[in-house]
């Protein structure tokens, strides 16, 4: 171990997520001092280092996120309009999507947004309210009671720890570490029907090892820079030869693996409709007489469109590969030792390079040959030399016990039973909108994608049921296995961590606690004033969206028939 140190501040944010930076935000905008610790090189969590383009609902550009996560989004496009030699028309474009992918209004690069993040951040980074400290991973929580005093960091760059003490200690971290190294109430896995009473849970006994599959995504482009090259090139593809990666250690076994609820080996281009769970083919590229549009992988998650582009400087296609050939639902990650921990994130990796080494050497091809070396992996995109994401893509956390519970009859349009629209919370912090989308579980469960109606963020949700000053700022709030399907996106955990910040920030400005907040009417109602006025939150969906349920077409691109 290394040397040790001792910091001091108001607020902790421990996870540089975008839960963790939007609650630093809001705390320095209150007045406070905050350290922000992040595991990785870069802050952003899903949106950057685990390079994740933002899954959105489709009013994002009207209502339904805070001020500052759409002043996010008007960054990252104010950035291509600064630095890039864009068409006249894609520059005038009031809502760019700069990769036009059809997942979200706003596919970019993880640099990007990066850059956007820390656009923010500079002004309190210049006034030394905010210190960020990149490649930092909790160790240990110091507890006082039901207070957490303090925790311990390890720099992985020098192998030198450091002691943070704070009066309020946010949990930011992807998996919710803080909620087991300080022994706070928490759930992990899959709760039973028989707990919650939600009709998707499972009967029978709750497993924690039920966790959701973690993805690690890598970005990818073609030799020949547009992929519709590669569409009419019918025949020898050798010219790409040299961008062909080494078989992976893991390969033999995963290009032939095939799970029990899947309608082929996971490597094809056959899966598995998240709604119905029937087989649905999706070609690789558009313009393969098979349909286009949204009904090929490329185009989904695309985050850089060369049309875009005037051609002054090269720029080709490039598209993000969180498709589900690489959803690693082997291993869980958490309850489990370290040692099988780094195990499931092997595999994982591996997973990712197979797949992609599938695709350069023995994928069917539209042309019928086998086979795509024209594919090149984009790891400079990513800030890595092995061509995945820094981090792998986590859709399920640790869970805190909190005072509230949101519950599949809280937001499913089935489990509602016909009653138009999600639960009403009076202390909601937010809103939200995604469909109960669970993907295929360490448990052996396939999809689980069912309506939902757009719905709140509820204050109890993010207060543990006995620590005082420790709060949850990414996906770990009080949700179920089930929920988190639908709290865990982008703009929702943008908002949650943005709650949790201005909630530490107000407690220290009045000294006070925060179920106090939640208790007490003058508080609850004084702080919910200063999200809705100083900060630009929406606390209700507008009727005619509270009302609508998401469409999955809007998750999912539609079915097509195979060739034959």
């Amino acid at each position: 171990m290394g040397i040790w140190s001792e910091r001091r501040t108001d607020v902790l944010v421990v996870g540089g997520g975008l839960g963790g930076i939007a609650a630093a935000l809001a705390a320095l905008k209150m007045g406070r001092r905050v350290i922000v610790t992040e595991e990785t090189h870069w802050i952003g969590g899903q949106l950057t280092a685990q390079a994740v383009p933002p899954d959105e609902h489709p009013w994002i550009e009207e209502t339904g996120c805070t001020a500052s996560y759409r002043r996010l989004r008007e960054l990252v496009r104010d950035y291509y309009r600064r630095n890039h030699a864009l068409t006249y028309a894609a520059r005038t474009e009031a809502r760019l999507n700069p990769g036009q992918g059809k997942v979200s209004r706003l596919c970019c690069e993880p640099r990007v947004a990066l850059a956007a993040l820390e656009q923010m951040l500079a002004p309190y980074r210049t006034g030394g309210a905010l210190r960020v400290l990149t490649r930092h991973r909790p160790v240990s929580v110091h507890e006082s009671g039901d207070e957490v005093s303090s925790v311990t960091l390890l720099d992985e760059s020098d192998g030198c720890s450091v002691a943070i003490h704070a009066d309020y200690v946010l949990d930011a971290t992807e998996l919710g570490d803080l909620l087991a190294l300080g022994n706070v109430e928490h759930v992990i896995g899959s709760e039973s029907r028989e707990m919650t009473g939600e009709p998707h849970a499972l009967p029978g006994a709750a497993d924690p090892l039920d966790q959701q599959a973690v993805t690690w995504c890598f970005a990818m482009d073609t030799a020949a820079g547009d992929p519709a090259a590669v569409v009419t090139a019918v025949g020898d593809a050798a010219a790409g030869e040299e961008n062909t990666i080494e078989k992976p250690e893991m390969y033999d076994f995963w290009c032939e693996y095939r799970p029990d609820f899947w309608p082929d080996r996971l490597f094809g281009w056959t899966d598995a409709d998240p709604v119905t769970l029937e087989p649905r083919y999706k070609a690789l590229f558009e313009g393969q007489g098979l349909g286009g549009g949204g009904s090929n992988y490329w185009i989904y998650r695309q985050i850089v469109a060369a049309s875009h582009h005037t051609g002054e400087i090269p720029v080709g296609d490039v598209t993000l590969v969180n498709w589900p050939q690489i959803d690693y639902f082997q291993r869980p990650l958490v309850g489990v030792s370290e040692e099988q921990r780094e195990k499931a994130l092997y595999e994982a990796r591996q997973q990712s390079l197979s797949f992609f080494y599938w695709m350069q050497h023995d994928a069917p091809r539209h042309d019928g040959g086998t086979g795509y070396p024209e594919l090149r992996l984009r790891p400079d995109l990513l800030g890595t030399t092995h061509g995945l994401a820094q981090q792998v893509y986590i859709r399920e956390s640790r869970r805190i016990q909190a005072e509230l519970t949101v519950k599949e009859q809280d937001v499913g349009v089935e489990a509602r039973e016909g009653s138009v629209g999600a639960a009403f919370f009076p202390d909601s912090v937010g809103v939200g909108s995604y469909r109960i989308d669970l993907h295929p579980s360490t448990g052996g469960r396939n999809y689980v994608d069912i309506n939902s109606w757009p719905f709140q963020i509820p204050l109890g949700a993010l207060i543990p049921v006995r620590v005082e000053n420790l709060l949850p700022a990414c996906k770990n709030i009080g949700t179920t296995h089930i929920t988190n399907g639908c709290y865990r996106m982008h703009p929702t955990e943008w908002n949650i961590g943005e709650a949790a910040g201005a909630l530490a920030a107000f407690c220290l400005n009045r000294g006070c606690r925060p179920r106090q907040v939640r208790a007490k009417k003058k508080l609850l109602d004084e702080y919910l004033g200063l999200l809705m006025g100083k900060l630009g939150f929406v606390l209700e969906w507008p009727e005619n969206i509270r009302t609508t349920p998401r469409d999955p077409s809007w998750n999912h691109p539609p079915r097509i028939t195979p060739p034959t």
